[in-house]
């Protein structure tokens, strides 16, 4: 049975605690919570009985197998630093942005733990996130199998190469600003149609639910699904003309490549 441990109890630390307990992955018998923030903790624990929930990090180190490092990215070495005398023979994952397998090898490097870099994203949070897992890493068959485990609990997952993972921050990681983006859009031309607000919103919220469950269910490509939609002389051909004029996919494409360039530089100033 393998003790998974949970450093830091954000928004992204408390998706994976109640995802991994509400999809049966783990038991609560199975699970240790540590935040610097007592009243977070103290929140989690009404909610979640059954739970060991520790007051400092060292001692939930010692209690687990696998540790999530869910804090922020700027902490990261501090919280490592405090807890590297207990980590021989532990696993951890960090989800922080920025901290690259050369910089968790070298934070690690004399603690005799092993390590994963992983990429979640928001949308965790209603289970339904998409996680890159890193194939550059230490952990052992089990304890990547079990990593790999807990993300899924949360949504889906892939295994990439490092390599790929500026584009992985802006295909996954930063996508979902996107796409609130267009959901607003689409609710301020219901608005302008005469459509309420509300109602607005959960149309346009729920179309790109909707279109986004196609495109995973049905394996078609993007745009034989938009063809479908496209009746001749019907109405969204006009809107499909619109947005091809105005640059809809290369601005979407342009704006990933910024995010892309800014990830790349982000790593090598971190890496110097």
């Amino acid at each position: 049975m393998i003790r998974l441990g949970v450093i830091g109890c954000g928004n992204m630390g408390s998706s994976i605690i109640h995802g991994v307990l509400d999809a049966g992955f783990i038991k609560q018998n199975q699970l240790t919570v540590y935040d610097a923030d007592l009243k977070k903790l103290e929140k989690l624990s009404r909610e979640l009985p059954g739970v060991s929930f520790c007051d400092n990090a060292i001692d939930l180190v010692r209690e687990s197998d696998v540790v999530i490092l869910a804090v922020k990215p700027n902490v990261v070495g501090s919280v490592l630093e405090i807890v590297s005398s207990a980590l021989s023979g532990k696993a951890v994952v960090s989800i922080a942005a920025g901290w690259t397998v050369q910089r968790l090898s070298d934070a690690l490097s004399k603690s005799g733990a092993t390590y994963l870099r992983v990429m979640p994203n928001t949308p965790a949070m209603v289970g339904e996130g998409m996680t890159a897992l890193c194939a550059e890493h230490t952990l052992s068959p089990e304890d990547f199998s079990f990593a790999q485990g807990i993300f899924e609990a949360v949504g889906r997952t892939v295994v990439l190469p490092e390599k790929l993972f500026d584009g992985v921050t802006a295909l996954s990681g930063s996508s979902p600003a996107y796409v609130y983006m267009l959901i607003e859009a689409m609710m301020l031309a219901g608005i302008q149609s005469g459509i309420p607000k509300d109602t607005a919103l959960q149309m346009a919220a729920q179309s790109v639910l909707g279109s986004a469950l196609m495109v995973l269910s049905s394996g078609d490509h993007p745009a034989s699904l938009r063809d479908a939609v496209c009746s001749p002389g019907g109405t969204t051909i006009d809107a499909v003309q619109v947005l091809e004029k105005t640059g809809f996919q290369s601005s979407i494409m342009e704006a990933m490549q910024a995010c892309m360039e800014k990830s790349r530089r982000m790593s090598e100033t971190q890496n110097h």
